[in-house]
């Protein structure tokens, strides 16, 4: 247990530092797994605590000092950073939300917490995308791939050509069975994406189908050419998800940000674009595309379909990868 002191000691006992405290508590909370969740959690807390340290700030060091009125003031640093265009509403939630979390931690309670994040803010966030994603050119795609493999990251290069052309997530183009996913493309001409996909869905209750392309088979073909040997995916037969995520993709994302790709989910929304395009014949409405306006039905065609492929249960939540309806 990392509680150091007493519950009702300074940081309930958590240690002297308002930095360590909080991811000591978090760790607690989590029992020591959901190593991405507390890290979130953890990087977002000490935002607070740098704000609680600056000028600006109460200066405390200590989280029984925080009262409502702290975590009102923190809101409304959050919301003139949105309103100078420093950060989105979406991450100014985010750390309002994991500031409750780790007091929750911290105090063992409830009881201190900021109000729903949207309203402290007075802000909603939007689920409709308001930049072009990254990735759609084949050729940066391509160029991205090269300066992987010459920084000897095959595996990362894997997984940036599985997520740009089936519209994978991270985790599952990581644990993608490939010797399967090989042989159902060349039996069936279509892939089941099932592994390391959101929220326990499994196969045959979940099933996500995606037509093969030449693309793809090439996808498959170089990921499983990397895969080290005696693994069916991209991990080696001695490797955890977490040891590779912390020694392998993570120092990779440098290179990424190097080639302007903000990041993986980029390359998710580069499919659903190219995909929207495919099944209307006209661009994603985030590239300019006006098929709503021409064909409603067309356009709820194309969303209910992405939304299947990108192993999504709500098609509005494709409006996050290519565009609204207007």
């Amino acid at each position: 247990m990392a509680l150091v002191g007493r519950r009702d000691g300074r940081n309930f006992g958590y240690g002297r530092q308002l930095s360590y405290a909080g991811p000591q508590a978090l760790r607690d909370l989590f029992g020591g797994g959901h190593y991405g969740t507390v890290k979130a959690h953890s990087d977002r807390w000490q935002a607070f605590v740098r704000w609680c340290r600056s000028k600006d700030g109460p200066g405390f060091n200590d989280a029984r000092q925080i009262d409502r009125q702290t975590l009102l003031d923190y809101a409304g640093h959050l919301r003139q950073q949105v309103e100078q265009g420093a950060i989105g509403i979406a991450t100014a939630q985010n750390r309002l939300s994991s500031v409750n979390r780790t007091l929750a931690a911290l105090r063992g309670d409830q009881y201190m917490r900021a109000p729903s994040p949207s309203k402290a803010l007075g802000m909603q966030r939007s689920g409709i995308r308001s930049e072009v994603p990254q990735g759609q050119d084949r050729a940066q795609v391509k160029r991205i791939v090269e300066v992987l493999c010459e920084h000897q990251q095959p595996r990362v290069a894997a997984i940036v050509q599985l997520a740009r052309e089936t519209g994978m997530r991270l985790r599952e183009a990581i644990l993608a069975n490939l010797p399967r996913l090989q042989r159902e493309a060349k039996q069936l001409g279509r892939i089941n994406i099932q592994d390391g996909t959101k929220g326990g869905r499994s196969g045959a209750s979940a099933s996500r189908w995606i037509t093969v392309s030449n693309k793809i088979r090439e996808a498959l073909a170089f990921a499983h050419q990397v895969s080290p040997k005696g693994s069916r995916n991209l991990l080696a037969p001695n490797e955890s998800y977490l040891d590779f995520l912390t020694s392998t993709v993570r120092p990779a994302r440098d290179l990424l940000h190097t080639h302007e790709l903000r990041g993986f989910h980029e390359l998710r929304a580069a499919y659903a674009c190219e995909r929207y395009e495919e099944i209307t014949d006209h661009l994603a409405p985030i590239n300019g595309g006006n098929c709503y306006q021409l064909n409603q039905h067309l356009d709820q065609l194309a969303r209910v379909q992405i939304s299947y492929e990108l192993g999504h249960g709500r098609i509005d939540v494709v409006s996050a990868y290519i565009g609204g309806r207007a």
